[in-house]
């Protein structure tokens, strides 16, 4: 077979673009494949990088003295392919100051563009993306199908929509699309298409009703303190819908996901009942968590309760945080984890099929890992390439003054170290405590959490956003990264360009696989576009089946250790 190729320098590995359209290897696509050298087996080891990233960015939350509660619930961040190079760039969120004196320059968001061999450099300024709004959330989507990653940032205040020009810069066009609805309290968002129609809508995530002017500080044990969310009213979130000529339209309230008011916090879209359409997963703070059920056609109704994802095991409220979608179990239903507050278990919500949830957190182990803390940003990655998905949790307080207060025993602190779970098999978590590298050693209030492979090498690295404190970066040297893996990006032609919502099972040797594409996950965060799977053996092929949102199918089979981009094929 003649297979013209190009070639680029990527990390550790080649990329070759090689067409097998029609072949017996892939029936209807395009194939990109990426082949990485070989490492030697072993245990799971992330090391702290993140002074030789080059990236100096410090978090700011506004905090001068009367706790606004928005100040602890500040941030997520974004991996971002901005430039369409193949690899991962950053985008980090940033606070603002809500109170004089306020900070000359203002702290903004920032940019960081990938230079390989995990070096970063600002681009900020040149991008035009330095929004001074106090961010909260952020989702990234190609909401035009024009090839090229636009950026949502969801703020305490005006939101803030940025459209890829394609050159390396963004223009700011919140009104120009018709997204700017109101100032409200941020909480996730995501990018999905909830009608089928080939473009992206955007769900916004709104988390309680706030007037500044009206705050009282709150004091404990003689100390000013974070208030409770109960405190507060929650808010309605909002639903943006395509109109496909580069604008959008509110459909929050005849949609359907203006029908209830929560306090959302992170949130995800994925097809919890398998009829083919995108719902909506919400997490909220201090209250039952929602599951707005999609008809088809971009109508929802709630039905988190009867789907058993409102409440935990004791039949309580919790005041959750992230959320993440993975085939805990290996049961090829897509499950749900959701990270809570302190004397709180983070719950793994069992997908049982035919739309219902259990929570099997006792089932599941390790649950003293999570119990202590605030848990905020997960992330669900394979990262000793074994075929079964790991949990990254990031922790920490929000009481700043915990140590000061006096009378009190705890068993946390305002920084805390992370938690790494490590599953094995069936479901069964295991907390790897100290023992997984450096990278675990750093004790930080860490909210936001992302994963993506950074320099090409197959396994997944790990970026946190700290409160107040630098950003931590953690490459992943587990020695188990061998050929023992396959990453697939998905070009969609009929769906959107992102494909978010389509599935991808994947089957070696007998041992079967899936994750769903999709934008907005974690603790109001956007993670990697690039699918990645760790596998049993690294020699034996891999089938591939892919469940475009269109209804399409492709179909390859490959040998491990290769990216591949498959484009959607059109009838």
């Amino acid at each position: 077979m003649n297979c013209p190729s190009i070639h680029r320098t990527f990390g550790r590995t080649s990329r070759v673009i090689i067409r097998l359209v029609g072949s017996a290897v892939l029936v209807g696509s395009t194939v990109l494949v990426t082949i990485a050298a070989a490492v030697p087996p072993g245990k799971i080891e992330l090391t702290d990088v993140t002074e030789d990233t080059g990236i100096e960015f410090v978090h700011y939350d506004g905090s001068a003295g009367r706790y606004y509660l928005v100040e602890g619930m500040s941030a997520g961040l974004a991996l971002i392919d901005f430039d369409s190079d193949g690899d991962h760039d950053l985008y980090l969120l940033n606070g603002a100051a809500l109170d004089p004196p306020y900070p000359s320059p203002p702290p903004t968001n920032a940019l960081f563009r990938n230079e390989g061999g995990f070096r970063f450099r600002d681009i900020t300024v040149s991008a035009e993306v330095g929004d001074t709004h106090f961010a909260l959330g952020v989702a990234c989507g190609d909401y035009d199908n024009d090839g090229f990653t636009d950026i949502f940032v969801n703020n305490y205040g005006p939101n803030v929509l940025y459209h890829n020009n394609g050159d390396g810069t963004f223009s700011e066009v919140t009104l120009l699309t018709g997204i700017a609805a109101g100032n409200h309290v941020a909480g996730g968002a995501s990018f999905f298409d909830c009608d089928a129609d080939g473009d992206l809508d955007l769900y916004v995530g709104n988390y309680i009703k706030f007037d500044q002017k009206a705050h009282k500080t709150h004091w404990h044990k003689g100390l000013p303190a974070y208030p409770s969310p109960m405190r507060y009213e929650p808010d309605e979130d909002q639903l943006f819908r395509n109109d496909a000529d580069g604008s959008f339209t509110e459909v929050s309230g005849d949609s359907g996901v203006a029908s209830v008011a929560g306090r959302t916090m992170g949130l995800v879209t994925f097809d919890y009942d398998d009829d083919g359409d995108i719902d909506v997963m919400v997490a909220n703070d201090a209250q039952e968590n929602f599951l707005f059920e999609n008809d088809g056609t971009g109508h929802f109704e709630e039905v988190g309760l009867l789907a058993g994802v409102a409440y935990d095991f004791k039949a309580k409220p919790q005041a959750s945080m992230g959320v993440e979608l993975v085939d805990l179990d290996g049961d090829l239903r897509l499950d749900l984890y959701l990270t809570s507050f302190s004397e709180e278990f983070a719950c793994y919500y069992r997908n049982l099929g035919a739309g219902l949830f259990d929570d099997r957190s006792l089932a599941a182990g390790a649950l003293e890992a999570t119990f202590s803390h605030i848990t905020w940003g997960v992330v669900a990655a394979d990262f000793d390439n074994n075929g079964y998905p790991d949990l990254f949790i990031a922790t920490g307080d929000l009481d700043d003054l915990r140590n000061q207060r006096g009378g009190m025993s705890s068993t946390t602190a305002y920084k805390i170290r992370n938690v790494l779970l490590y599953n094995q098999g069936g479901g069964k978590l295991v907390d790897l405590k100290d023992d997984w590298g450096s990278g675990g050693h750093r004790e930080s209030s860490s909210r936001g959490a992302v994963g993506g492979d950074f320099d090409g090498d197959g396994r997944v690295d790990l970026v946190v956003l700290n409160s107040r404190e630098s950003i931590q970066v953690l490459r992943n040297t587990s020695p188990r990264a061998d050929t023992r893996w396959l990453e697939i990006d998905l070009v969609g032609r009929r769906s959107s360009r992102d494909a978010f919502g389509s599935k991808i099972l994947i089957e070696q040797i007998g041992h079967r696989q899936v994750i769903q594409t999709r934008s907005g996950h974690s603790y109001q965060c956007e993670g990697s576009k690039t699918v990645h799977f760790g596998l049993i053996s690294d020699v034996d092929p891999v089938n591939i089946e892919i469940q475009w949102l269109s209804g399409a199918q492709s179909q390859l089979r490959v040998l491990p250790g290769q990216r591949v981009t498959v484009i959607e094929p059109t009838p």
